[in-house]
């Protein structure tokens, strides 16, 4: 059995090298991806006996895991049926010229992705977007950077557009309707920047034809659209919107009845729905909260964050959060960051400011973001070239704009 501060020291080496993990996507010569790594560290805490497992179990914020779980199943039945192709497919069709369907497929991406997932949204939408592109000898490029960055932005407009919104949400018990309102302002200003930086170089192009003209036999067929299985999946997305703006039912609950719901099915079997269940990223949103839970336990945390106040950086005050979250969101990616610094945010405004910047802050690097990395693979498979250069170019003014706006926003807020 090991003695206080052996338990101390076993905790903090295990700390350290999961958010190493964290920072390098995985350990050296190791076949360990992050959700490998936080799953090995939350076995060590349990097995090093610095935690029981019925304390293990409690550590682990279960709102957020059922909400988190409910909307992968939500997403899940629409992507079976068909509903995301359809809409994609609609849009890359549409007579417009380059600046109306940019307009177009962000305002789409940033809808869809603060309803449901924006990994989810771009891992559906990308491929067909980019061979929409194609067909309509439109440089593919600029369309799928603005997915990926659009994808980001709107998720941050709603407490269920991304796992770590979710994990704010639910421990910090804010209203939805009330980050809502002061989330929409900053994303709708930053996604009118995002389209009219990736539009302004488009008008040194030449004009295309805005109807598609390329053979149908260079486009994969498209699934059918299931109407039936889509309706239900938005129905119950609906009715869930609804609950979560004008009523007091927990968020997770509610959810859960409507995963339940749509998982009684006649025409998709539950293995196929559960197939499309992120289960690496809940055993990651698992991992991380044992060990962040067995870290706290020390008051290692404690006495790092009385440090830097002692030194002129209270991180709970808003300049220091916004900072802090800006930089640990880019170093070990937004989930980890959000769940280090959520203890330190209080309120309203500490909420939104945690949700705004750690999400905003994903579209600086490829890495920054997990939909960021969907899109880039998937122009890769449709032999389209995305590398981190490319990506920089539009990543890195977008981050700094949409900061910059959420900045100013936040900070009228907190006057006001």
């Amino acid at each position: 059995m090991l003695s206080g501060a052996e338990q101390t020291g076993a905790v903090l080496a295990v700390f350290g090298i999961v958010y190493l993990g964290m920072v390098l996507g995985g350990l050296p010569k190791l076949h360990l991806d992050r959700t490998g790594v936080a799953l090995l560290g939350a076995i060590a805490v349990v097995g090093l006996g610095v935690m029981t497992p019925e304390a293990a179990a409690q550590a682990i914020h279960l709102p957020t895991i059922l909400l988190l779980f409910s909307f992968m199943v939500i997403s899940a039945q629409l992507r079976l049926g068909g509903f995301y192709d359809a809409v994609t497919r609609h849009i890359a069709a549409l007579p417009l010229r380059p600046a109306g369907l940019m307009a177009v497929v962000i305002a789409m991406t940033a809808v869809l992705s603060a309803v449901f997932s924006n990994d989810i949204v771009c891992l559906a939408v990308a491929p067909v977007l980019a061979q929409g592109c194609l067909r309509r000898r439109l440089d593919p490029i600029p369309f799928l950077l603005g997915l990926a960055c659009a994808a980001n932005i709107g998720s941050a407009a709603t407490l269920i557009g991304n796992p770590q919104n979710m994990l704010i949400g639910e421990v910090l018990r804010l209203p939805f309707g009330g980050y809502m309102l002061e989330a929409l302002p900053p994303v709708l200003v930053g996604l009118v920047a995002l389209w009219a930086w990736l539009v302004w170089p488009m008008r040194r192009t030449p004009r295309v034809d805005p109807h598609p003209s390329a053979p149908a036999a260079d486009i994969a067929p498209a699934p059918a659209l299931d109407r039936w299985q889509t309706a239900k999946g938005l129905t119950v997305a609906g009715a869930l919107m609804a609950v979560f703006l004008f009523t007091h039912w927990p968020r997770d609950v509610a959810a859960l009845v409507g995963a339940g719901l749509l998982l009684l099915s006649q025409r998709f079997h539950s293995s196929r729905v559960m197939s499309l269940v992120d289960w690496e990223l809940l055993v990651l949103f698992i991992g991380l909260f044992i060990v962040n839970h067995a870290l706290e336990q020390t008051g290692a945390t404690q006495q790092a964050v009385q440090w830097l106040a002692a030194h002129g950086v209270p991180l709970g005050e808003p300049v220091p959060l916004f900072a802090g979250t800006l930089v640990l969101s880019n170093l070990v990616s937004n989930v980890p960051a959000v769940m280090l610094l959520l203890p330190l945010a209080s309120g309203a405004q500490g909420g939104a400011t945690l949700a705004l910047v750690s999400t905003l802050a994903g579209n600086l690097l490829i890495v920054g973001s997990i939909a960021n990395i969907i899109v880039v693979d998937a122009a890769r498979r449709a032999g389209i070239e995305i590398d981190w250069r490319r990506h920089a170019r539009t990543g890195v003014p977008i981050t700094l704009l949409t900061l910059g706006i959420s900045a100013a926003w936040l900070m009228w807020r907190t006057r006001a």
